[in-house]
């Protein structure tokens, strides 16, 4: 027998506690990447999306994510931030900024608000003003930024790697 046989859709690992992040989205301008986010959230066993502006979900992408996460879409994302701010979550956006940690030496705290922005012109100032931290991907070629759902991905799996029990 081989050492290493293929295994197609191996069953997902069991957290001993939920994990305590939740994606919070700009609007977005392509439903691809919305629902390319959604399925990598769902396989992190994140339980709830944010979604905001004319936001959906495109099933073939998205897969399992539709069913699985707790999704709920605002007209808006600064009300619910300060929400999520107030009920004690840390906001952390992924953006490039002046004083942007990278995330090579970033540590989560455990109960995180993952802010997301747009594909073209990132997070709002007035967004940015009410962050706790600012986390980006260092990047060493062109162009200069990951797209988002690639970059969404990595934060999830830099998430799930500092909290492998959730």
């Amino acid at each position: 027998m081989a050492r290493f046989a293929h295994q197609r859709h191996k069953p997902g690992s069991l957290l001993s506690r939920p994990r305590e992040i939740i994606v919070a989205c700009a609007p977005m301008r392509s439903n691809v990447n919305i629902s390319s986010i959604a399925r990598t959230a769902s396989a992190c066993a994140i339980e709830r999306l944010v979604l905001t502006g004319t936001a959906s979900l495109i099933k073939k992408i998205a897969r399992d994510g539709e069913s699985e996460l707790d999704i709920s879409t605002h007209r808006t994302l600064l009300p619910v931030l300060k929400k999520l701010k107030t009920n004690g979550y840390r906001l952390t956006g992924l953006e490039q900024t002046t004083h942007s940690e990278s995330m090579y030496h970033f540590e989560f705290a455990r109960r995180t608000a993952l802010v997301i922005g747009n594909e073209r012109t990132g997070l709002t100032e007035d967004i940015l003003d009410i962050l706790d931290d600012v986390v980006e991907i260092p990047v060493y070629g062109l162009p200069h930024s990951f797209n988002v759902a690639t970059a969404t991905s990595m934060a999830l799996y830099e998430y799930c790697r500092q909290f492998p029990q959730g």
